[in-house]
Protein backbone atom coordinates (compact mmCIF):
# COMPACT_ATOMS: atom_id res chain seq x y z
CA UNK A 1 0.00 0.00 0.00
CA UNK A 2 1.42 3.36 -1.03
CA UNK A 3 2.11 5.95 1.64
CA UNK A 4 0.07 9.07 2.27
CA UNK A 5 1.99 12.34 2.03
CA UNK A 6 1.32 15.41 4.15
CA UNK A 7 2.52 18.71 2.63
CA UNK A 8 4.25 21.41 4.65
CA UNK A 9 1.23 23.73 4.12
CA UNK A 10 -1.15 21.08 5.47
CA UNK A 11 1.11 20.41 8.46
CA UNK A 12 1.27 24.13 9.25
CA UNK A 13 -2.53 24.48 9.14
CA UNK A 14 -3.06 21.36 11.25
CA UNK A 15 -0.67 22.77 13.87
CA UNK A 16 -2.62 26.06 13.85
CA UNK A 17 -5.90 24.20 14.39
CA UNK A 18 -4.49 21.96 17.12
CA UNK A 19 -3.19 25.00 19.00
CA UNK A 20 -6.71 25.54 20.36
CA UNK A 21 -7.44 21.83 20.98
CA UNK A 22 -6.60 19.68 24.04
CA UNK A 23 -3.03 18.30 24.12
CA UNK A 24 -2.64 15.05 22.24
CA UNK A 25 -5.28 15.91 19.64
CA UNK A 26 -4.85 14.76 16.04
CA UNK A 27 -6.66 15.23 12.76
CA UNK A 28 -8.46 12.05 11.68
CA UNK A 29 -9.23 11.67 7.98
CA UNK A 30 -11.59 8.91 6.97
CA UNK A 31 -13.44 7.77 3.87
CA UNK A 32 -17.20 7.29 4.10
CA UNK A 33 -19.72 5.97 1.61
CA UNK A 34 -21.91 8.68 0.11
CA UNK A 35 -21.26 12.13 -1.24
CA UNK A 36 -21.83 13.39 -4.77
CA UNK A 37 -19.47 10.85 -6.36
CA UNK A 38 -19.84 7.75 -4.18
CA UNK A 39 -17.28 8.33 -1.41
CA UNK A 40 -16.49 11.34 0.73
CA UNK A 41 -13.69 12.42 3.06
CA UNK A 42 -14.46 13.20 6.69
CA UNK A 43 -12.20 15.38 8.83
CA UNK A 44 -12.45 15.09 12.62
CA UNK A 45 -10.35 16.15 15.58
CA UNK A 46 -9.74 13.34 18.04
CA UNK A 47 -7.56 12.36 20.95
CA UNK A 48 -8.36 8.65 20.50
CA UNK A 49 -6.10 6.39 18.49
CA UNK A 50 -7.27 3.00 17.32
CA UNK A 51 -4.95 0.00 17.21
CA UNK A 52 -4.71 -0.20 13.43
CA UNK A 53 -4.46 3.54 12.74
CA UNK A 54 -1.85 4.71 10.28
CA UNK A 55 -0.04 7.72 11.77
CA UNK A 56 1.28 10.37 9.37
CA UNK A 57 3.50 13.02 10.95
CA UNK A 58 5.20 16.10 9.58
CA UNK A 59 6.61 19.17 11.32
CA UNK A 60 4.80 18.30 14.57
CA UNK A 61 1.40 17.72 12.91
CA UNK A 62 -0.28 14.32 13.23
CA UNK A 63 -2.90 12.80 10.93
CA UNK A 64 -4.62 9.49 11.67
CA UNK A 65 -6.13 7.23 8.98
CA UNK A 66 -7.90 3.96 9.74
CA UNK A 67 -6.89 0.85 7.73
CA UNK A 68 -10.18 0.66 5.78
CA UNK A 69 -9.90 4.31 4.68
CA UNK A 70 -6.26 3.75 3.74
CA UNK A 71 -7.41 1.27 1.09
CA UNK A 72 -9.16 4.18 -0.66
CA UNK A 73 -6.38 6.73 -0.08
CA UNK A 74 -3.14 4.89 -0.88
CA UNK A 75 -0.62 7.23 -2.51
CA UNK A 76 -2.69 10.34 -1.72
CA UNK A 77 -1.25 13.75 -0.90
CA UNK A 78 -2.97 15.88 1.76
CA UNK A 79 -2.53 19.60 1.08
CA UNK A 80 -4.03 22.84 2.37
CA UNK A 81 -5.08 25.42 -0.20
CA UNK A 82 -6.02 29.05 0.19
CA UNK A 83 -7.53 30.35 -3.05
CA UNK A 84 -10.38 32.56 -4.26
CA UNK A 85 -12.95 29.90 -3.35
CA UNK A 86 -11.68 29.72 0.22
CA UNK A 87 -9.43 27.71 2.49
CA UNK A 88 -9.64 23.94 2.68
CA UNK A 89 -7.74 20.71 2.94
CA UNK A 90 -7.36 19.12 -0.49
CA UNK A 91 -6.63 15.46 -1.04
CA UNK A 92 -4.99 14.52 -4.32
CA UNK A 93 -5.90 10.86 -4.59
CA UNK A 94 -4.40 8.79 -7.44
CA UNK A 95 -7.02 6.08 -6.85
CA UNK A 96 -9.93 8.43 -7.54
CA UNK A 97 -11.34 8.09 -11.06
CA UNK A 98 -13.68 11.07 -10.66
CA UNK A 99 -14.28 13.82 -8.14
CA UNK A 100 -16.89 16.44 -7.44
CA UNK A 101 -16.57 20.21 -7.39
CA UNK A 102 -17.13 20.17 -3.62
CA UNK A 103 -13.60 18.78 -3.20
CA UNK A 104 -14.57 16.16 -0.62
CA UNK A 105 -16.37 13.62 -2.79
CA UNK A 106 -14.78 11.13 -5.18
CA UNK A 107 -15.31 7.87 -7.08
CA UNK A 108 -13.08 4.84 -7.52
Amino acid sequence: MADITLTARAAKRINEIMGSEPPGSSLRISVNGGGCSGFSYAFDITRAREGGDIVIERDGATVLVDPVSLEYMGGATIDFVNDLIGQSFKIENPLATASCGCGTSFAI
